[in-house]
């Protein structure tokens, strides 16, 4: 069914960086009359050139409500769903505080907003856990086989809890459920991007995990394409092939650093020491089982087919080639943090056997 695009969006969480790259490409589309940012932090310099175009509404899903209410909101591109928790906002309880609560109140506020016409939601392929007893490839019908570890994985179930319970009571409401790779690319800034510009890649000793990753610019054609023409259902975006961790730490130039499973997820709990960011059980289990889903649903319903995960790897690896280059002062450096990290962590499981 061919409809026309909506005229007024609201795209959340702005202050972001996938956020507000979302609502600017679609305020410069000329179809769209009128696109408004909601988030309660302020975007910082460079975002805020970025959304130029773009109305900016200091708020929260508390007061979605009412901003729903008097915006006239057609569509609602809902991005603010962090993927890790940070310690200079409240930490995991903040992070659950906004993914969460913050989606359920968010459909709340969708549910009374009379002229909504779709609703898009950001997830992702987390939702499938990760485990050795994962399938070789997951649909977007596969149920995960174990309760997901990571914090992440298991808000991003519950987000995607409420979208279900919302379709039931708004079935006249489109709604798009997008499950995204990792994301990567040229301008791709998370904590496995940072971590793959490092000198030293820490990996699970026998273990090569299966990687899928979709291109940053992949993943806005897919938002935009979402707002802009009816794809109700739930979709898997990642790029087509795979890349062994070893394949993507040789093809980045940098040198692998195989660790016992324990002291692996330990030394990634120091991440932040080499400023890489706080990495969780997510991420963790993503390294040692991998996680590889089928975009068969998305190539067909959308009409789009990413780019796959080499050549989006490769793009990364083309940007990041100048500025992180593998000098003998950085590699010595990497290394050092690291080690210094295992001997805490030894001494920790030693002072625990002593007590």
């Amino acid at each position: 069914m061919v409809t026309s695009p909506p005229r007024v969006v609201v795209v959340t969480g702005v202050s972001r960086f996938l956020g507000a790259r979302v609502a600017a490409r679609l305020a410069a589309d000329p179809r769209i009359e009128r696109v408004v940012g909601l988030d309660p932090h302020e975007p910082s310099p460079a975002l805020r050139a970025v959304l130029e175009d773009v109305e900016l509404v200091r708020a929260d899903a508390r007061a979605a409500s009412g901003a729903m209410a008097d915006l006239g909101a057609e569509a609602i591109v809902h991005m603010a769903v962090t993927s890790a928790p940070d310690s200079q906002h409240g930490g995991r309880q903040a992070m659950k505080e906004q993914n969460v609560i913050g989606t359920m109140q968010l459909l709340a506020a969708a549910q009374g907003t009379p002229g909504l016409r779709k609703i898009i939601v950001r997830s992702s392929t987390a939702a499938y856990g990760a485990s050795f007893r994962d399938p070789a490839v997951f649909t977007e019908d596969t149920e995960p086989r174990a309760v997901p570890r990571g914090s992440y994985a298991r808000d991003i179930l519950d987000i995607e809890g409420y979208v279900r319970g919302f379709r039931r009571r708004r079935p006249d409401v489109t709604a798009t459920v997008l499950r995204f790779a990792p994301f990567i690319g040229s301008t791709a800034d998370t904590t496995l991007t940072r971590l793959f510009a490092q000198p030293v890649v820490p990996t699970v000793f026998g273990r090569d995990a299966r990687l899928q990753f979709a291109h940053i610019d992949d993943a806005l054609e897919v938002l935009h394409r979402s707002v802009t023409e009816e794809h109700p259902g739930t979709f898997n975006v990642a790029g087509a092939g795979v890349l062994a961790l070893s394949q993507a730490v040789r093809r980045a130039g940098r040198v692998a650093l195989p660790l016992p499973e324990r002291t692996f997820s330990a030394v990634l709990g120091l991440a932040r020491n080499l400023g890489i960011g706080q990495i969780g059980l997510d991420q963790v289990d993503l390294f040692v089982h991998g996680r590889v889903v089928d975009t068969t649903r998305l190539i067909k319903e959308f009409g789009f087919t990413p780019r796959t995960t080499a050549a989006a790897f490769d793009d990364f690896i083309t940007a990041h080639a100048n500025g992180s280059s593998l000098t003998t002062a950085r590699l010595e450096a990497a290394e050092q943090a690291i080690l210094d990290g295992i001997r805490r962590v030894r001494a920790a499981a030693t002072a625990e056997e002593r007590g």
